[in-house]
């Protein structure tokens, strides 16, 4: 049964990364563009946990962590440039 709910999820997470590439290439606006990054990355942060609980290893869980966290800090240092042009004060 887990197998099938594997396989289901990996489809519709692939559906939904199709989706926020779209929206990365066409976004009108430079803001539309990283929302899309921010939501691809939280989208790839859970098919690297649907990996890892496919393949039983907790290394997968790490990894996700750490882009979890570049991402995060990626997304509010492009927002603090937009606002500001300058992301060291």
């Amino acid at each position: 049964m887990i197998a099938h709910a594997l396989t289901f999820g990996f489809l519709c997470l692939g559906l939904a990364m199709a989706c926020n590439v779209f929206r990365l290439v066409r976004g009108p606006t430079t803001v539309d563009r990283i929302l899309a990054f921010d939501t691809l990355t939280v989208n790839a942060i859970t098919l690297i946990i649907l990996f890892g609980i496919r393949e039983t290893s907790d290394l997968y869980f790490e990894a996700a962590l750490l882009l979890a966290m570049v991402g995060f800090v990626s997304t509010v240092a492009y927002c603090k440039f937009l606002l500001r042009s300058d992301i060291v004060e």
